[in-house]
C-alpha cells in the first residue's frame, strides 16, 4: 500500500470492512468516526438505495448519511437516467431501486425494453430469465450495476450477488456487450473523489477485495489499504480537507 503521508480523505467499502450480514464488524465505528466525516462509502450493493441503505446501518450502531453513500444499483440507474432519458427498462431489481427508476423518468416495461437492467434481485426466476434473455437477444443494452458473485456473509456463508445472475443471463444469451458500473470500474471511484472534493493522490481507498477494491483503485490511481484481520489505517484527524460546501460534515 505504501505511506499514509498526506492521506486527508478515505474512499470506504461496506461488504466485508465496515458490515458482514447483518452485523457491524469490530472497529467499523471507531475507524469513521476518527476520520471526522472526510470519507464516503463507495459499495456495489446492488439491491437498495442510499437513504434506504442509511437507515439500515443505522439500526446496526452505524451513522451515516444518505449523501456519503453511492452504491452501484442507485448509480448505475442515475447512469441511464443520463444516457437514455425516458428509456423503457426492464428490470431484474429490487422493488425499491423500480422506484428509484421511476423517479428519475426511466419507463420499467416487460416488453421491448430499450435497456435490461441486473441488480440484485432476491426474486429472480426463470420466468425474469427469460425476459431478461431475449429482450438482450433482440437488441436491448444490458447494464449490470455489480459483477461480484458472491459477498462475505456471516459464520463464513456466501451471499450470491449480481454476477451470479448476470453468469445465468449469459448462458442463455451467449456473449453480448454489457456495460458494468460496479468496482473494479471507474463509475463508482469518480463519484466518491466528486463528494470528497479531494485529488487522487490524497484519498485512500480502504477495501477487503483486492480484484474490486484494490483494482478500481490502482486504475484510478489511489492509494488502497486492504483490510485483513479487522485491523484498519490510523489517518490523523487534522489533515485538512476541502469541502467547500459542507458536504461531509458529520451528521448529528
Amino acid at each position: 500500500m505504501g505511506s499514509l503521508h498526506g492521506i486527508q480523505g478515505c474512499l470506504v467499502d461496506l461488504d466485508g470492512t465496515l458490515v458482514r450480514g447483518r452485523q457491524m464488524l469490530p472497529g467499523a465505528n471507531v475507524f469513521l468516526e476518527s476520520l471526522e466525516g472526510r470519507f464516503v462509502i463507495v459499495s456495489n450493493d446492488a439491491e437498495h438505495t442510499p437513504l434506504e441503505l442509511s437507515r439500515g446501518l443505522k439500526r446496526l450502531g452505524l451513522t451515516i448519511a444518505p449523501h456519503r453513500i453511492v452504491l452501484a444499483g442507485a448509480t448505475a440507474l442515475d447512469e441511464i437516467a443520463r444516457w437514455r432519458p425516458r428509456a423503457r427498462i426492464a428490470m431484474m431489481a429490487s422493488k425499491s431501486l423500480m422506484i428509484h427508476a421511476r423517479a428519475l423518468g426511466l419507463v420499467p416495461v416487460q416488453e421491448r425494453p430499450d435497456v435490461v437492467f441486473l441488480g440484485r434481485d432476491r426474486h429472480f426466476s426463470y420466468e425474469r430469465l427469460m425476459v431478461a434473455a431475449n429482450a438482450v437477444r433482440c437488441g436491448a443494452e444490458l447494464v449490470v450495476a455489480n459483477p461480484d458473485l458472491v459477498h462475505p456473509g456471516p459464520h463464513g456463508a456466501v451471499v450470491p450477488e449480481t454476477g451470479a445472475l448476470l453468469a445465468a443471463l449469459l448462458a442463455c444469451t451467449g456473449p453480448v456487450p454489457c456495460r458494468i458500473i460496479g468496482k473494479p470500474e471507474a463509475a463508482l471511484f469518480e463519484a466518491g473523489l466528486a463528494l470528497l472534493a479531494l485529488s487522487r493522490n490524497a484519498v485512500l481507498m480502504v477495501g477487503d477485495n483486492p480484484a474490486t477494491d484494490g483494482e478500481g483503485a490502482r486504475r484510478l490511481g489511489l492509494r488502497y489499504f486492504e483490510l485483513r484481520d479487522g485491523v484498519f489505517p490510523e489517518i490523523s484527524a487534522r489533515a485538512p480537507c476541502r469541502d467547500p460546501a459542507g458536504m461531509l460534515a458529520l451528521s448529528a
